[in-house]
This record gives structure tokens, sequence and C-alpha cells, in this order.
């Protein structure tokens, strides 16, 4: 991988991680227009490592929010008193929503890194998934709030985060379409997908880290794949910045606009085999 596509590859997970318009599936299509094979191992490892600088711009950005969580973690450990308090519940819902998908994710590592790469999955994907999300939108009430999540809404929407293993479908746009079915704001529910996204994330980076390590040094290289990270943290730090910006005055529905359209294209020219779909 020659270093200027790695800074497009960067730009384009940092950008799309966590809007609601799928990076894994923006990720296979410019990857595949570029020329690479899909189901290389190299690859793939590093479609799961760049992430990581996406998900250290969300940290960072909300860290205050973290580091409160945190304490009242550490805290609640000697402090029976502390167990009680909101924050401490509310960092255990957390990770207690994000046990699904490493679950689900583990089972089906094989398939979600080979089959349901192919351009078929993630058109097809893009459109039918854009039609849950206009229905979220339109039926959400959007009535209840940050302080009003409960553990049940963490596990729902942790398991609605699974559905994202499916290139195309897109992790915050399956969590924030079940936090609107759910009745919360979409403010405090881009928040919650942040907040589910940063141990899914990471887990995923480590394992790919840990397993994939040689595939990345004789086939990608360490050195684009960590240039593609930095960039991934500056883009998705201003993407995260702007998302709930706009979710505080704006429904989904440029974005499902923007998926059906791509998927259509993406079908288009996969069936009249402009380009192949693996």
């Amino acid at each position: 991988m020659h270093l200027w596509e790695a800074v497009i590859l960067g730009g384009v997970e940092g950008l799309t991680e966590f809007l609601p318009v799928s990076s894994t599936g923006h990720l296979t299509i410019v990857e595949k227009l570029m020329g690479f094979k899909l189901d290389d191992a190299g690859l793939t490892a590093f479609t799961a490592i760049i992430q990581a600088g996406a998900v250290l711009a969300a940290v960072i950005f909300l860290r205050t929010d973290l580091i409160r969580l945190v304490t009242a973690v550490l805290r609640g450990v000697a402090s029976p008193a502390e167990r009680r308090t909101r924050d401490f519940r509310f960092a255990l819902f957390i990770l207690a929503g994000s046990i699904p998908i490493g679950v689900i994710g583990v089972a089906f590592k094989d398939q979600i890194e080979t089959t349901l790469r192919s351009l078929w999955f993630v058109g097809i994907a893009l459109i039918l998934f854009s039609g849950v999300m206009w229905w979220a939108d339109r039926v959400g009430t959007q009535e209840r709030h940050e302080d009003d999540i409960t553990l049940r809404d963490t596990i729902t929407v942790g398991l609605a985060q699974c559905i994202a293993l499916i290139p195309g479908v897109s992790r915050s746009g399956a969590t924030m379409s079940a936090g609107l079915v759910l009745g919360i704001d979409r403010v405090a529910v881009t928040k919650l997908s942040f907040f589910l996204a940063i141990p899914a994330l990471l887990g995923a980076t480590l394992l790919e880290v840990a397993s994939k390590a040689s595939d990345i040094a004789h086939g990608v290289g360490w050195g684009p794949t960590l240039l593609a990270t930095v960039v991934s943290f500056v883009v998705g730090y201003a993407a995260v910045a702007w998302l709930l910006k706009f979710v505080a005055h704006h429904g989904l529905g440029v974005f499902i606009r923007y998926r059906v359209a791509l998927g259509a294209v993406v079908l288009v020219l996969v069936g009249a085999g402009a380009i192949s779909p693996t």
C-alpha cells in the first residue's frame, strides 16, 4: 500500500466511523476501487486496526464524561454508597451493552472477514438498513434523555450493534435506530453509541494486532497502517464534533438518502461487471 492510499483510507475511516453510513462498507468500496483484494488477511486486519484512530478521537472528545464514569467505577469498588450513584450504574450499563458484539464478533469472525466483505452484501445492506433508519427516525418520540437510560436500553442497543458486523449496515446507524425506537433523544443515543463503540472497536483492534501482525507486516505494511490510523484520528475528531451538533437539530434523512444512492450505485456497478464483488 502506498502512503497516499493510506491517507485516503484513513480519512474515509475517520469520516464515516461515527456517521450512520457504515465505515466498513465505505472502506470496502474504496479499497476495491483502489484495486485491493478484499479477502486478503492483511487488508482485513488493516481495516479493523485503523478504527483505533477514530475511537481515540471519541475518547478524547468525551474525556470529561469518561473520566467521570471511570472514577465512579473505581470509587464503587471500595464504597457501597458509590455503587448506588447514577455514574457507577451507567458505566456498568455500558460494559453490559458491549458484551453482545464481542461474543458475536468472535463467533462469526471468519464469515465477517470473508463472505460478508462482498460488495453485493455492502450494497444491499446500505439500501435495506436505510429503511430501518427511516422508520426509527419517524417513530422515535425522543421523550427520554441520558439520565433515563436503563440497563435494558443499553443491552438492547448493544444487541443492535451486532447487526453492524455486516458491512453496509453501520454500527452508529444500528445503535442510533435502536435508541430512537426506545424513545431516547438523538443526542443522548448518539453519545451512547460512542460509549458502546469504544470497548467494541478497541477490542477488535487488539484482536487483529495480536492475530494478524505478520499479515500486516508482510502485506499492507505497518507504516501505512499507522499513518492511516493517525489520519483516522484527526478526521474522526472533527466528525464526532460535527455529528453531535448536527443530530441536535436534524433527523437522519440526509444520511438515509446518501446510503440508498450509494448502495444503488454499488449494485449497478457490480451487476454490470464494472467491478468485481470481492
